[in-house]
C-alpha cells in the first residue's frame, strides 16, 4: 500500500513543472487572443463594409443634383401662378428627408426649423414661406389647422426655449418670463395669438420649439407624391387637420 502511494506521489522535476506552467499560460493567452478577435473582428469587418465605394459617392451626388434640378423645375412651373392661401396660418410637417437631399434643400428645411422627421411648426402663409415650401414640397406637407388642433398640439406637444434650456409648457411662470413683455402670460394667450396670427406671432413661434409628432400608425402613402395625386406631400388645405389628429 505504501509503495502505491509513493508511486502516485512521484517526484516531478522543477524544470518540467515550469515548462508545463509556461505551456498552460501560452494556451490561455492564445485563447484570450482568439476570443478578442472573435469579439472585435466583426466590428472591424463591419467598419470596412461601411466604407463607401466610388460608385456610391457618384450615386449620392447625382441624387442630390437631381433634387436641385427638380426644385428649380417646380419653381419654374409655378412662377406665374398666383398663390392665394385660404388662411394666414399654416401648420407644416416634415414627412421625408435623407442624406441624398441637396444642401440647399437641407438649408431651407433648417430655416423652417424642420430639422427632424415628423416635426411640425406653425408659420405665416407669406409669399416667402410659400415659395420655400414649394422648393421643398416633396419633403413636407402643410395646410390650415383648425382651432381645436392648434390648442391640442400646443397643450400636448408644446415646449419653449429660454436661452439654452428647453421647458415643457406646464408652468405659466415660464411663459410670463419669456413672453410677458408682449402681454403673453399663459397657454391660452399663446393659443389665441397663434390662431389669430396676432401682432406677436413671430416672437411666440420663436419661443416655441418644433412639435415632435408621432408617426401615423397606418404609415404614409407615397411620401414624395403630392397629396392631390394620392400621395402625402404638398398642400392639404383643411385636410391637414385629419393628419394632425393622427399624429398628435
Amino acid at each position: 500500500m505504501a509503495e502505491e502511494e509513493t508511486k502516485q506521489l512521484a517526484y516531478i522535476p522543477e524544470v518540467v513543472l515550469k515548462k508545463r506552467k509556461h505551456k498552460e499560460e501560452s494556451i490561455a493567452l492564445t485563447r484570450k487572443t482568439q476570443l478578442e478577435l472573435g469579439k472585435y473582428g466583426g466590428e472591424k469587418k463591419r467598419k470596412v463594409e461601411d466604407i463607401k465605394r466610388p460608385e456610391q459617392f457618384i450615386k449620392e451626388f447625382r441624387e442630390r443634383e437631381l433634387d436641385l434640378i427638380r426644385m428649380k423645375h417646380r419653381l419654374k412651373r409655378r412662377k406665374s401662378a398666383v398663390l392665394r392661401p385660404n388662411s394666414e396660418l399654416l401648420f407644416v410637417i416634415r414627412i421625408n428627408g435623407n442624406n441624398q437631399m441637396h444642401p440647399r434643400t437641407r438649408k431651407i428645411l433648417s430655416s423652417l426649423r424642420l430639422r427632424k422627421l415628423f416635426h411640425g411648426v406653425f408659420t405665416k402663409a407669406t409669399p416667402g414661406v410659400l415659395e420655400m415650401l414649394q422648393k421643398v414640397e416633396p419633403y413636407v406637407t402643410y395646410g390650415y389647422p383648425n382651432i381645436k388642433n392648434v390648442k391640442e398640439v400646443i397643450y400636448k406637444k408644446g415646449s419653449g426655449r429660454i436661452g439654452d434650456q428647453r421647458f415643457p409648457l406646464i408652468d405659466n411662470n415660464i411663459i410670463e418670463q419669456a413672453l410677458g413683455k408682449y402681454g403673453i402670460l399663459c397657454l391660452e394667450d399663446i393659443v389665441h395669438e397663434i390662431v389669430k396670427v396676432g401682432q406677436h406671432f413671430k416672437e411666440i413661434t420663436k419661443f416655441l420649439e418644433p412639435f415632435a409628432l408621432n408617426k401615423p400608425k397606418e404609415g404614409l402613402q407615397g411620401k414624395k407624391k403630392l397629396y392631390k395625386d394620392g400621395g402625402d406631400a404638398g398642400i392639404r388645405e383643411h385636410q391637414i387637420n385629419d393628419l394632425i389628429s393622427k399624429m398628435n
